[in-house]
């Protein structure tokens, strides 16, 4: 296939004599370069809508008094973040008018997100869930809509602003930044609603001025954007743009973004590493699931277990997300994998042990940190190994979305019949099988190793 002028191949790097890897002061300096500074900060722009849609929202709708049925219902609007691959290919083949002159590709797109977010939210906030839920729900689509779509972009622009030795750390600071946003867009708007309601608003009214504040700060985001630089990447990509019409750079785009992976890849290669996409993170996804039924079948109370994951838990998710932006900065990316992997399956023993001990909350807070940070460790390391999957320009939104699509697979589907499992086997078991089932991807990590899979991802050479 064309390549349109974009040079997409990388020869395997080569390993210089002496060479050594970079020591825990330039691993944590990356940090504090401008660039992953700007992730982190899209970092938050894309966590704060999540709630807003979500968790708060039907807070909101039963703290007023809408029936539990209308409340479930509700669910369906979190489609857009599992359908979002399917308009992925428009961010990457065309250019928002007026926008894209004065920003760039990739930040233009940004910029029109961000203003959806903020006036989607307002729009939310303005509805009443007793008088108008239908109005409600339309407005809680929007938003997620807009915030699956902003998700794309800043993915897109991520991966191409980032070099590879940065991926890990940017990811690290992205994840950090989204888990704050969350605690602002769910624990945080709590407070403010209250806050509200001291100064005499009503109920309703008080929780649509918190909303408007949420909207407010999405202008976070916008200002990160105007201080944003266009990636190179994403500015190379500009001169194929030109020389295609939209509708047809929108064809390219689709049936590109599968034959550049498989091509360059090889098929046999390809659905293998399509396979390990999957399986990587089985070993938390069912253990995931169970997680909080597990912790009420010992008879650990709703506050103790919300204490626990929002305070040390918390805290233990941004740890793990440093330290996997640490490991992949000093270990080469096919050993992070092999850490990270075996950490994250091991960590499910710790649960196998709480499930013999019974109702211990000392060991239940230490089991939820240790699952909490090998977890985050290997989702920023995964989410660098799938970056460096993403190297052309032209497709990189969409595939991008494309494969963590596929790694929702595991998450949403192979862990349906978590349930069914742990009734069977009992909780140790249960615990001990999720361990386990990080073996296959081990396995298939092996593998790629051996066919020499990440000798080739490289860096891509420039335009």
């Amino acid at each position: 296939m064309a390549n349109h002028g974009i040079d997409t191949t990388a020869d395997p790097a080569p390993v210089k004599p002496g060479s050594v890897r970079p020591g825990w002061r330039e691993a944590f300096s990356v940090y504090l370069k401008p660039r992953v500074l700007i992730v982190m900060f899209l970092g938050f722009s894309s966590g704060l809508p999540l709630a807003l849609s979500g968790s708060t929202l039907l807070f909101w709708m039963a703290e007023i008094g809408v029936n539990l049925k209308t409340i479930g219902l509700f669910a369906l609007v979190a489609t857009p973040y599992t359908l979002k691959f399917l308009w992925a290919p428009l961010t990457d083949a065309l250019d928002v008018p007026v926008l894209a002159r004065l920003l760039g590709r990739r930040r233009g797109w940004l910029m029109l997100t961000q203003l959806a977010l903020i006036a989607a939210i307002i729009f939310l906030g303005s509805t009443d869930p007793i008088t108008a839920p239908g109005l409600m729900a339309l407005g809680a689509l929007v938003v997620a809509t807009a915030s699956a779509t902003q998700d794309i972009v800043i993915d897109a622009f991520r991966v191409e602003s980032l070099e590879e030795n940065e991926q890990a750390a940017g990811m690290a600071s992205y994840v950090a930044g989204y888990r704050v946003a969350m605690l602002v867009s769910s624990a945080g708007l709590f407070f403010i609603v209250s806050g509200f309601q001291a100064y005499g608003f009503g109920k309703n009214a008080a929780w649509s001025a918190g909303y408007m504040t949420m909207a407010a700060l999405g202008l976070i985001g916008i200002v990160t954007t105007l201080l944003a630089t266009e990636p190179e990447k994403s500015t190379a990509a500009n001169a194929t743009h030109s020389r295609e019409a939209p509708l047809q750079r929108l064809a390219t785009t689709v049936t590109g973004a599968f034959t550049d992976f498989f091509l360059r890849e090889g098929l046999q290669v390809a659905i293998v590493v399509m396979v390990f996409v999957v399986l990587f993170k089985l070993t938390d996804a069912l253990a995931g699931v169970m997680t909080g039924p597990f912790a009420v079948d010992l008879g650990f109370t709703r506050n103790e277990y919300a204490t626990i994951i929002k305070g040390i838990g918390f805290i233990a998710t941004l740890a793990g997300g440093f330290a996997g932006g640490f490991l992949a900065k000093t270990c080469s990316l096919p050993v992070s994998l092999w850490i990270s992997g075996v950490l994250q399956a091991l960590a499910n023993l710790a649960f196998s042990w709480q499930a013999l001990v019974g109702h211990d909350l000392a060991w239940l807070t230490f089991a939820i940190t240790v699952e909490n940070f090998t977890s985050s460790v290997g989702t920023v390391v995964f989410v660098a190994y799938i970056s460096s999957l993403c190297r052309n320009p032209l497709h990189t939104a969409t595939q991008y979305a494309l494969l963590t699509a596929l790694a929702a697979v595991g998450r949403t589907y192979l862990s349906a019949g978590a349930g069914y499992l742990a009734s069977a086997t009992g909780w140790p078991w249960f615990f001990a099988i999720c361990a386990l089932a990080g073996i296959p991807g081990l396995l298939v990590l092996a593998w790629l190793q051996a066919r020499g899979h990440f000798d080739t991802l490289a860096p891509a050479k420039k335009v």
